[in-house]
């Protein structure tokens, strides 16, 4: 691998990490599930955060197995293996209880940061596995035996960076409904709305031409503005305290978009699409097509192919 490749590695390493840590955070939190989330459209950001998440956010680091039989006590793991596939990692994975008719019901949230929206596959049917994953592993932490009863609502929210023109700016909700092909009789919906899924997409606007959740992760994800603005904006705005935590967390974000900026380049998860355009400049696939795919320039993958004797 050429340095150029590693050090677009090792950068995109440095802003997912970073990404994270800003997402992570409590108060952050608060405005994700009050806005994305039935169960917190009217509960106050201070209870959302202070009161209803539960515990410390899991951040790639606890694992699912799949494979286990023997039950596991409430030691909620999130990492995902999957045979050839490797391990896969949730990005940010908690708990959380939410008031909903008078008492508290559990969730299990999963929150993640896509930047690439066409990854090769349909991005919703990630995000339907994740689900499925978080569902099955209760078995052995959150119940035994047949006590299906038990099983807590999973919410599996995408930030995307990156989507295609048409989808910028949507939140889309997608969940399990009843629909009568006989008959009408209603079940108990909590019985079957135990699967949530929730894409939010952002775009090339700058905070100050949006409202609302996507001003807020536009403002901290996107915009190349100053970390001391972010802040005061972050304050005045949205009403969240800058913690130590995401203080480091906004300015190592702040600091990757000013390198990159000076270098020319267009955003700072690009670099990490390299090896996806070495891939396809070696499988003979046109420049047009990687930039489609990519959203790099076609100067930019002239450059990887120089870069590395295939042109």
């Amino acid at each position: 691998m050429s340095d150029s490749a590693q050090q677009a590695k090792a950068q995109k390493r440095a802003y997912d990490e970073a990404c994270k840590r800003v997402l992570s955070e409590r108060s952050i939190m608060a405005h994700i599930l009050k806005a994305c989330t039935e169960e917190f459209k009217d509960c106050d950001l201070q209870d959302i955060a202070q009161r209803y998440i539960q515990g410390e956010p899991s951040i790639s680091c606890m694992a699912v197995d799949p494979e286990a039989i023997a039950p596991r006590i409430e030691s909620e793991q999130t990492e995902d293996k999957s045979g050839a596939e490797g391990t896969v990692y949730y990005d940010i994975r908690f708990h959380a209880v939410a008031p909903v008719d008078g008492k508290l019901i559990q969730l299990i949230i999963n929150l993640e940061a896509q930047n690439d929206f066409n990854p090769g596959y349909p991005l919703l049917k990630r995000a339907v596995y994740y689900c499925g994953r978080m569902i099955s592993s209760q078995y052995g932490t959150v119940f035994v035996k047949s006590h299906y009863e038990k099983i807590q609502k999973v919410y599996s929210i995408w930030i995307c960076t990156m989507p295609t023109k048409k989808w910028e700016y949507h939140i889309s909700s997608y969940q399990l409904t009843e629909t009568h092909l006989i008959g009408h009789t209603q079940a108990e919906r909590s019985h079957y709305d135990l699967i949530r899924i929730v894409l939010v997409c952002l775009g090339s606007k700058s905070h100050r031409q949006l409202k609302g959740i996507l001003r807020l992760l536009n403002l901290l994800l996107l915009d190349n503005i100053s970390s001391r603005e972010k802040q005061e904006v972050l304050a005045k705005e949205f009403n969240v305290t800058m913690t130590p935590h995401l203080e480091k967390g906004v300015a190592a974000m702040c600091n990757l978009s000013e390198g990159i900026e000076k270098r020319g380049e267009k955003r700072g998860w690009d670099l990490g699409k390299q090896d996806d355009v070495l891939e396809m400049l070696k499988d003979g696939v046109p420049f047009e097509k990687i930039a489609q795919y990519t959203k790099l320039s076609l100067q930019v993958i002239a450059d990887i192919a120089k870069q590395n004797k295939l042109i």
